[in-house]
């Protein structure tokens, strides 16, 4: 028997799947029209059971922002997400393995935000205005579907594979900054395996910034004073497995280290 696909449940399904840590194919190969209109009525009701269930909202994210990601994820352009308190990640504390499925690492420059941001018609200029502080931070990427394969409102239903984040010791006022050439280094078990600038985001993390604004603002929503926005990944993202030791070293934000931790089941109280 064949089961009909709606908002209600394809929410219902992303969330199980985070709750039990099990992966599935896209919901794609099962409902070909989903739209990406309908993605984010998805993304808008996984929100709302979060926070039925005593999350809190805290900002956004952006995610595919830097070509080279697009390309290898074989999808065309930048999308938003949502950020609860649920998937803050405290610095020192080690990656969630009990409750992520297959977590990987990207840097991210993070803005918090001292103005409320209404599009559309957001310039980058007008956003960085908006800023009241830059941080280096990492993401911790967790996709719901199997060897994150995806299309694009598959990911976007999926909350844009969030998972947990932590932003970094250093918080600037980003007018200090040369965001575009702020470069990160990424290292893994004390090997460098990437490195960024800021231009690999948008070609400035302003442009993302306003990205999500507009976006939001075509959905009646705007980025609220105090919200963290995760201007998306600098460089692909790199496996986060047990044991692993991973840092991103910023140019003028500090470093943000992440222990890969036990294994799920292992040093858990």
């Amino acid at each position: 028997m064949t089961t009909t696909w709606d908002v209600d449940r394809a929410a219902r399904v992303l969330l199980g799947c985070e709750d039990d840590r099990t992966d599935r194919p896209p919901i794609t190969d099962e409902w070909p029209e989903l739209d990406l209109a309908t993605a984010y009525r998805i993304q808008d009701e996984t929100l709302r059971r979060r926070l039925d269930r005593g999350e809190r909202l805290v900002g956004v994210k952006l995610g595919l922002t830097s070509r080279a990601k697009q390309k290898r994820m074989g999808v065309d352009s930048p999308l938003t997400a949502w950020l609860t308190d649920a998937m803050v990640l405290p610095a020192g504390e080690a990656v969630p393995q009990h409750r992520l499925i297959h977590p990987r690492v990207e840097p991210e420059i993070v803005f918090v935000m001292r103005d409320r941001l209404a599009g559309p018609g957001v310039t980058a200029a007008q956003a960085m205005s908006a800023v009241g502080t830059v941080f280096g931070g990492a993401e911790v990427i967790d996709s719901r579907y199997r060897d994150f394969r995806f299309t694009l409102p598959d990911v976007v239903a999926d909350n844009a594979s969030s998972g947990a984040y932590v932003t970094g010791p250093v918080g600037l006022d980003p007018r200090s900054l040369d965001l575009a050439m702020e470069a990160v280094l990424v290292e893994v078990d004390g090997r460098i395996v990437d490195s960024a600038t800021g231009a690999a985001v948008q070609g400035h993390p302003a442009e993302a910034l306003a990205l999500a604004a507009n976006d939001l603002g075509r959905r009646g929503l705007a980025i609220e004073p105090g919200w963290v926005v995760l201007t998306g990944g600098m460089t692909d993202a790199v496996f986060a497995p047990p044991g692993a030791s991973i840092a991103c070293h910023f140019t003028h934000l500090g470093s943000v280290f992440l222990n890969g931790g036990p294994a799920a089941g292992e040093g858990e109280g």
